[in-house]
Formats: structure tokens, sequence, C-alpha cells
């Protein structure tokens, strides 16, 4: 397949929009595999989110580790600001210095 090559497709009712086959074989796309979706004027943008790498999520947790080691952070303390962010995330907002900041989905 070459940058020129076009194909076409449609959307449904259902939004559901189909890539061409010869486009989900070039780029060895699976059912299941996800999308970030970006817009334009007139075109959109799908870009495929490659899983994170199982080594790099235990490098970024040997660091983060390691950061609330020297901060003094328990496991308490983590657990206490995880909970916090996701109540604040189910009423959509969240506390920032006195203010409530809107949480937009």
């Amino acid at each position: 397949m070459r940058i020129s090559d076009i194909s076409t497709t449609k959307m449904t009712s259902k939004g559901q929009v189909v890539i061409p086959e010869e486009i989900r074989e070039y780029l060895h796309l699976e059912s299941g595999v996800k999308f970030v979706v970006m817009a334009t004027d007139d075109s959109i943008i799908f870009k495929k989110i490659d899983p994170i790498p199982e080594k790099d999520i235990k490098a970024l947790l040997k660091v983060s580790r390691g950061l609330a080691k020297k901060h003094g952070l328990t496991k308490a303390d983590i657990s206490e600001s995880v909970k916090s962010v996701r109540k604040a995330r189910k009423r959509k907002t969240v506390k920032k210095k006195g203010e409530d900041k809107k949480i937009f989905k």
C-alpha cells in the first residue's frame, strides 16, 4: 500500500465507520484495537493506541515509589488521594486551591 492509495467508506446511522480491509491489513489492525480520535475543520484522524510495555510500567512504578518514599508519603496517603480524585470525578469537579474546576467528559 502506498500513501497515494485511497479508499472510501461511509458512516452508519449509529456513527460507525468501517476501515477498509486493505488498510486494516497494512496496519495490522485487529478487532478491538483502540484509537484516539481527533477532528479538524474537515477531517477526522484516527491514531492507534498501542499498549504500554510491561517493562515501562514497572520502571514508572519504581520511580514513583522512590519519589513517594523520598517525600514521606505512605500507602494510606496515596489511597486517600486516589479516593478523593475518584470522588471528585463522580461529582465532575476537582477542588484546587479552594476552587471548583469543572471536568468535562
